[in-house]
């Protein structure tokens, strides 16, 4: 499938190619150039070329459907992309498509061509420009997902840094149910406990336009670049080294599938370390300065809760994190409010790590007995088998079955089988 991504109508066309234009209404909506610039410089060209080539490869996600791949899951696309940095990203070619192929598990071919800056941009600049006060420049922005993960994150790296003035949580939704309610919760909670202001934060969108008979590709695996890149544009406009934190559990971050059958959808790699190193020495070959930081890798996320640095805080909050992948489930059961489906391994990972970490469960779940629906009852089976044929001895080979693991084997190995036994320990438990 061949997508041809345009800013502005520069008349470039590719026969057989898919036209989408980000800058259109019609076709595509987000909100970056919305949000207010007080930082020390304008965004970087490499960063905004960044931005806008994560959004195409979403919106090439969403709208390439996988069931019409040849094997109906990996997609061959081909994306005809306008930057600024021609030459740059010429010279990164081979290494952002090894980076899509490994997120998504799809072929990627990506053909640059160069461009002008867009109206939207020189208006942005101009408006920068004539700002009195462009001093703030921040040294760590964190990713605020809302998740429970993400909120560790954030109050640890608030209880260990005094000047909350140097820091940015960056949050991105799209059109899903639920996620824009938790993430305001969590933020307004955040600001009453540690005295920030909102200017610490920044929450941005991101989606498609869809008719409502159009059918549209949920797998999307892409949409971490999308969020990252986001966060990385910010960080460009900072004069100086940043540092990116990325909170996740390492048992997440691995996300090794549970059985062969579930190396699909199930098995995301968001941040998975390889990812993650492909990412970084992206960034490194652009001049862009930033070190991309996650200090749970080797943590499970029952530790993550024991280790929180204000557990009677995130206590408070727990009900407000969501770390469901599809809180809108119950909605088919005449379920009205968002909740956590309950049964899907994010969920089913979040309730053994509450139970690890010592915590009262104040979430509410669709179905917490694996039992309401067909995929809930396929889910548990599924976790029990993985669980029955865990063998700790291998878990230095079962750590590379969702991408290559070079360096702290041991370690990821021993996360590895912490992990499944917090996992077990709870499914056995509840003894459903």
């Amino acid at each position: 499938m061949k997508l041809v991504c345009r800013l502005y109508d520069d008349g470039f066309e590719v026969k057989e190619g898919r036209v989408i234009d980000l800058n259109c209404k019609k076709m595509f909506k987000y909100t970056f150039w919305k949000q207010n610039n007080d930082y020390f410089e304008f965004y970087k060209d490499e960063a905004i070329d960044m931005l806008y080539i994560s959004l195409a490869v979403f919106a090439a996600d969403r709208l390439i459907l996988r069931e019409n791949g040849e094997d109906a899951w990996s997609r061959d696309i081909e994306l005809y992309m306008p930057v600024l940095c021609v030459e740059k990203w010429n010279a990164c070619q081979l290494l952002i498509e090894d980076m899509l192929k490994f997120l998504t598990g799809d072929k990627w071919k990506i053909c640059f061509r160069e461009r002008q800056s867009t109206e939207i941009e020189k208006k942005a600049r101009k408006k920068w420009e004539k700002e009195k006060e462009r001093n703030l420049s921040i040294s760590k922005i964190c990713m605020f997902s809302g998740g429970l993960d993400s909120c560790i994150g954030a109050i640890d790296l608030l209880c260990d840094n005094k000047d909350t003035s140097d820091m940015l949580f960056v949050s991105h939704y799209g059109g899903g149910k639920g996620t824009v309610e938790y993430q305001d919760m969590l933020k307004d909670a955040f600001v009453e406990r540690f005295n920030l202001k909102k200017e610490n934060f920044i929450q941005n969108y991101a989606a498609i336009v869809s008719k409502k008979e159009d059918k549209t590709e949920d797998t999307t695996r892409s949409r971490s670049f999308m969020f990252f890149a986001h966060a990385i544009a910010y960080a460009s406009a900072m004069g100086k080294n940043v540092e990116l934190v990325i909170p996740e559990n390492g048992l997440i971050s691995l996300n090794i599938p549970l059985a062969y059958t579930r190396t699909g959808t199930s098995s995301t790699r968001t941040t998975h370390p390889y990812y993650i190193k492909m990412l970084q020495k992206l960034l490194t070959e652009l001049g862009i300065k930033v070190k991309i930081k996650n200090p749970f890798q080797f943590k499970t996320k029952g530790e993550m809760i024991l280790e929180c640095k204000d557990r009677i805080f995130l206590q408070k909050v727990l009900y407000k994190t969501m770390s469901c992948s599809h809180p809108d489930v119950g909605r088919h059961q005449g379920e009205k409010k968002t909740m956590h489906c309950g049964y899907c391994l994010p969920c089913t990972i979040r309730r053994a790590s509450i139970q690890k970490g010592e915590l009262q469960d104040t979430s509410t779940y669709f179905d917490t007995k694996y039992k309401a629906i067909p995929i809930a009852r396929q889910a548990y089976r599924t976790y029990k088998y993985a669980l029955q044929n865990f063998d700790e001895n291998i878990a230095f080979l079962k750590i590379q079955e969702s991408g290559p693991i070079k360096e702290n084997i041991d370690q990821f190995a021993s996360l590895y089988v912490r992990g499944m036994k917090e996992m077990k320990e709870y499914l056995e438990k509840i003894n459903v």
